[in-house]
């Protein structure tokens, strides 16, 4: 492969955008970039669109291509926003109950002592009970034997039981991790499963994609901990994908920022990632990162995700106060064809529209689809009064109709705060400023006064995770949790200051980082090319590794 002559190409799909930049192998100048929204019903034409944009202004032919490096946010944003596979955990070996984020766990005896020795004999009847109880409820099953790592016979026999009665992915803790810790070998193998669909029905995607360009002779996927892995590899360990964004972020941080120490901020549309570079170098959590709640064996990037982004859910609640985030919505301002918003947004069940997705059908035998069908765009408490469902019922419902695409939510964003304000013009402003006028109404305040009032909840957000992010590096996790929540007392008030820049990537980093950087008492910096950093770190990182490789 010459990584003299040739062009190679990075991209990274978001939860809201897929970016794509074209480089010239010889200096890893950007030759072309492009931006395109990410198609949830079907990765590869979001990927597609962007592609073709940044071929077709580079000018170069596909056969040039010696390289495609890939980045993601969308196991990140899968475990921020609770998305994945449903999940059956066996704990052989343990009775320790465990928070993790399956539908079911069984404990079942057995297990092997430090020396590989057994411990106690498998407990076949309980394991197929387990497995006869959890079909049809599960999409996957994760299994942890104790010692797993010295000898891992209990586990291996627990997948083929489970192959055998309920044939579906089976994930054990021995081959996703090595390291003592039943727990976090637990959690990251249950991680492995949830993401495995996410990963494979993108992965997919991306080969479709390159294929039909003549693009797919060399690919390659960041991993967490800035480093690159098969198409195949990312698959079978797709927890390894989680903080992929965020080290690419680090690594085009790490090239451009004005310090060697500096805070990297990747402003996205469902999350804010923060990562931390000393010395130039992305800093990696080498001995497990903390993925959302759960302490795991995934070697990443030390990083801080806040379900905070420019397509967050800005709603009031039934307290009558305003809420950002941690979930994503399609902005009112790209929403297409949509009642215009003070027709029927309000507060709580009120304040955000449903729609049949580009996946759903008629005749689906499904309440809420049809009503949909029959009725067009809902809010939640037209389709609460339409259909015979409870509220809990009919959240489930609505939640597992998003997952699987069949329904799209639009409601207020930062984006469609930043349409108010004019200071973005991507969509069409004038729903953005319908929705404004309405929800500022509860507040005594005109659409610009809700919109500066949305973004000013935004960027506190983001400050706070920035904080936490440094506080709990350098300090502790009790300091971090003092210094983030230092505004909610009237009492008392206390300043604080970062002493490094702030480098900012993502589209909206620079209309929300300015103010959180003279807040906080630095500069923030946006390099050329910020708004698609990450799919340029990714390539940046995958050429010089290959370079080093080479040597």
């Amino acid at each position: 492969m010459s990584l003299v002559n040739g062009y190679a190409i990075g991209i990274d799909t978001g939860g809201t955008y897929t970016d794509t930049v074209v480089v010239n192998c010889a200096d890893s100048s950007v030759i072309a970039s492009a931006k395109s929204p990410t198609t949830h019903h079907d990765l590869s034409l979001g990927l597609a669109s962007s592609l073709d944009k940044a071929i077709q202004r580079s000018g170069i032919s596909p056969d040039d291509v010696t390289l495609v490096s890939v980045s993601t946010t969308l196991a990140t944003n899968a475990v921020v926003e609770n998305k994945g596979a449903r999940i059956g955990l066996f704990m052989i070996g343990s009775t320790k109950a465990l928070k993790l984020p399956v539908v079911t766990v069984r404990y079942v005896s057995g297990g092997h002592k430090i020396t590989g020795a057994e411990e106690d004999p498998l407990d076949i009847e309980s394991l197929v009970d387990g497995i006869n109880d959890m079909a049809g409820h599960v999409d996957g099953y994760a299994v942890c034997s104790a010692m797993s790592i010295k000898n891992p016979a209990h586990e291996l026999i627990a997948a083929k039981a489970i192959t055998i009665t309920d044939p579906k992915p089976v994930f054990c803790s021995h081959s996703i991790s090595t390291r003592a810790g039943q727990k976090e070998r637990a959690a990251t193998a249950v991680l492995n499963a949830r993401l495995m669909p996410v990963m494979k029905e993108f992965l997919s995607g991306v080969a479709k994609a390159l294929d039909e360009r003549g693009l797919g002779k060399s690919v390659v996927v960041v991993r967490g901990n800035a480093t690159s892995m098969s198409m195949d590899d990312a698959v079978q360990r797709a927890a390894d994908t989680f903080a992929s964004g965020p080290a690419s972020t680090a690594y085009y941080g790490s090239i451009y920022s004005p310090a060697k120490d500096a805070l990297i901020v990747d402003v996205g549309g469902t999350t804010t990632d923060v990562t931390l570079i000393r010395n130039s170098r992305p800093t990696i959590e080498e001995s497990g990162s903390i993925i959302g709640d759960w302490e795991t064996h995934v070697e990443a990037v030390e990083m801080f995700t806040v379900g905070v982004g420019g397509d967050s859910f800005s709603r009031i609640n039934r307290s009558g106060n305003l809420e950002v985030g941690p979930g994503r919505v399609v902005p009112l301002c790209m929403a297409g064809d949509i009642p215009s918003p003070e027709k029927w947004i309000g507060c709580a069940h009120e304040s955000h529209l449903i729609k049949a997705g580009p996946t759903a059908f008629k005749n689906s035998d499904d309440p809420v689809l049809d009503y949909l069908m029959e009725n067009g765009p809902s809010t939640f408490g037209q389709i609460l009064g339409g259909v015979d469902m409870g509220e809990i019922k009919l959240t489930g419902r609505v939640q597992q109709l998003v997952r699987e695409q069949q329904i799209e939510e639009a409601g207020f964003t930062p984006t469609d705060a930043l349409h108010v304000l004019g200071e973005l013009e991507i969509g069409d402003a004038e729903k953005s400023i319908a929705a404004a006028k309405t929800l500022g109404a509860e507040f005594d305040m005109d659409g610009k006064g809700f919109a500066q009032k949305v973004l000013a909840e935004t960027r506190l957000k983001i400050e706070n995770a920035m904080l936490e992010h440094i506080v709990r590096k350098e300090i502790g996790g009790n300091m971090a949790g003092i210094v983030a929540g230092r505004s909610a007392s009237e009492l008392v008030r206390f300043d604080v200051s970062l002493n490094l820049p702030i480098v900012g990537i993502g589209a909206a980093a620079d209309k929300l980082l300015p103010e959180v950087a003279e807040k906080l008492h630095t500069k923030a910096v946006f390099p050329d090319h910020h708004e698609v950093g990450n799919a340029l770190g990714a390539i940046k990182m995958a050429l010089d590794n290959m370079k080093k490789e080479s040597k």
